[in-house]
C-alpha cells in the first residue's frame, strides 16, 4: 500500500473491518474424532481421504473432512485406535511420501513437524508407509476392525477400509470385522453450530445467485446463461462454487429431473426450473426455484405452482423433533395427490444436507441439529411444465427454521424479483 493510500493511524482498514468467515474449529474436528472412538469401543477404525482422480478439483471422502477438515492430502488415512494408553495418540494421521517431481505439479507438501502437527491438530502423524507397522503393533490389543465407511452395492468396489481389513485378515488369524458404519451417519446427521452457521453462509450466498439470476432472465437467453449467473455470483461472494452440478431447464427440460445439458434457449411463455446450491467451505446449499422466463406466470403456470408451493409449505410443518421422512413426505405427497397429480410427483420430497448435498442419512428420526431439504414437485411433459420448488430446513428444539427463506418464492415475490 503507499503511503497516499494508508489509512490514518488507528484506523482500521476496510478488510479489517470484516467479519471472519464462518469455520470449524480444529478442537471441533477433535471433539469428533474423540466421539467415535467412544464409540468404537475396543475396535481399531480406519478412514482413508481418497486418492486424486484427473487434474480437476481434489475433494476427500467425507468422512475423513468431517474428522480433520483437511481437504488438501490425497491419499492420506487416519487411524482411531480406542486401546492406546496415551488419549491423545488414539488418533494417528499418515499421509502420502514427499515426492519431489509430483509437488512440482501439484504444489509444495509440508515435512512432518510441529508446523504440520498444529496446523491439522493431530499430534502423531506418520507417511503412510508405516501404517502396516502401526495396525500390527495395535492388534496386540484388539482383534476387531471396525468398518466406518458406507459399504458400497454388492456389485461396487468395496469401501477402502474394507479391503484394508480384508487384506489384515488373510495375514493375521481371528481378526473380527464388525459394521459400525452407523456411527459417523448419527454424527453428520446432527450438525454443530459452526456446521449451521456454515449451511447458513452456502444458503445466503446462494441466495445471492438466485436473485441474479431473477433480475436478469430473459427470452431469447441460453440456460448456460443462467448457470453462468448463478455460479459468477457464487464464487464473487467467497463460495467454492457449485455444490453439485447445477440444473437450469427451460420448458420441456424443466420436466427432465436431473437435467444437466443447460444448452438451450430459453422461450417466452415458459417456465426455468433452476436447481442449484453454493460450496461453503465444503458444506453445500441445496435450493430450486422456478420462474416465468418473461417475468410473468400463465394462469395455467400459476394453478400448478400453487398445488406445489401448497404441498411444500404442508411437508414443512411437518418439520419438527421427532418426525420421519416418511411423515413429512405423506404430507407433501397428500396436497399434490388431492389436486389429482400424484403420478406427476415422483420423487421423494428431501434428503439431509451438509458436507454431500445428499448428506448421508442414519436410520433415525429429526433431532434438532439436522438440516433437510423440502422439495415436492409437479412434471407434466405434455405442457413443457414443470416446477419443483426447494428449501433447506434446520430442525430446531421449537420446531424448524428456513435458512433460505430469503430467497423470494411466492408468486408475487418472484414477480417482482424479475421486474
Amino acid at each position: 500500500m503507499s503511503p497516499a493510500h494508508r489509512p490514518p493511524p488507528g484506523k482500521a482498514t476496510p478488510m479489517s473491518k470484516q467479519k471472519q468467515p464462518p469455520h470449524v474449529p480444529l478442537k471441533e474436528y477433535q471433539a469428533r474424532r474423540n466421539k467415535v472412538l467412544k464409540a468404537l469401543g475396543r475396535s481399531i477404525g480406519v478412514i482413508h481421504a481418497g486418492e486424486r482422480h484427473g487434474h480437476g478439483p481434489y475433494r476427500p471422502n467425507p468422512n475423513f473432512e468431517y474428522l480433520t477438515g483437511i481437504t488438501d492430502e490425497p491419499g492420506a488415512i487416519l487411524l482411531l485406535d480406542p486401546n492406546y494408553p496415551v488419549e491423545k495418540k488414539r488418533s494417528v494421521l499418515f499421509l502420502k511420501p514427499l515426492n519431489p517431481e509430483v509437488e512440482r505439479w501439484d504444489g509444495h507438501r509440508e515435512f512432518i513437524g510441529s508446523t504440520l502437527r498444529t496446523k491439522y491438530g493431530v499430534s502423531t502423524i506418520f507417511r503412510t508407509g508405516l501404517l502396516g507397522r502401526i495396525i500390527n503393533v495395535a492388534l496386540n490389543k484388539t482383534r476387531s476392525l471396525a468398518c466406518l465407511d458406507s459399504f458400497s452395492t454388492i456389485d461396487g468396489e468395496p469401501s477402502a477400509d474394507l479391503q484394508l481389513f480384508q487384506k489384515v485378515a488373510q495375514r493375521v488369524p481371528g481378526i473380527q470385522i464388525v459394521d459400525k458404519t452407523d456411527i459417523l451417519a448419527r454424527c453428520r446427521a446432527i450438525k454443530s453450530r459452526s456446521e449451521i452457521d456454515m449451511i447458513r453462509q452456502a444458503a445466503k450466498i446462494t441466495q445471492e445467485g438466485f436473485l441474479q439470476v431473477m433480475a436478469t432472465t430473459k427470452p431469447g437467453m441460453n440456460e448456460f446463461d443462467v448457470q453462468e449467473t448463478v455460479e459468477h455470483a457464487y464464487k464473487s461472494n467467497g463460495s467454492r462454487g457449485a455444490s453439485f452440478n447445477t440444473i437450469a431447464g427451460g420448458g420441456f427440460n424443466a420436466t427432465v429431473l436431473h437435467y444437466e445439458s443447460n444448452n438451450c434457449t430459453l422461450n417466452d411463455g415458459e417456465l426455468l426450473l433452476l436447481d442449484s446450491g453454493a460450496d461453503f467451505g465444503g458444506y453445500a446449499a441445496d435450493v430450486t426455484r422456478t420462474i416465468p422466463i418473461n417475468g410473468r406466470f400463465s394462469k395455467r403456470q400459476k394453478e400448478i405452482y400453487g398445488i406445489v408451493l401448497e404441498s411444500q409449505e404442508a411437508a414443512i410443518k411437518r418439520c419438527r423433533p421427532g418426525a420421519t421422512f416418511e411423515q413429512i413426505d405423506q404430507a407433501a405427497r397428500k396436497v399434490i395427490e388431492k389436486a389429482g397429480y400424484g403420478d406427476c410427483f415422483f420423487h421423494g420430497t428431501g434428503h439431509h444436507l451438509g458436507l454431500e448435498v445428499h448428506d448421508i442419512t442414519p436410520d433415525m428420526s429429526m433431532k434438532p441439529g439436522c438440516v433437510i431439504t423440502i422439495e415436492p414437485g409437479i412434471y407434466i411433459q405434455s405442457e413443457n411444465i414443470g416446477i419443483r420448488i426447494e428449501d433447506d430446513i434446520l430442525i430446531t428444539r421449537e420446531g424448524h427454521s428456513v435458512l433460505t427463506s430469503g430467497i423470494p418464492k411466492s408468486i408475487q415475490a418472484i414477480e417482482k424479483a424479475m421486474r
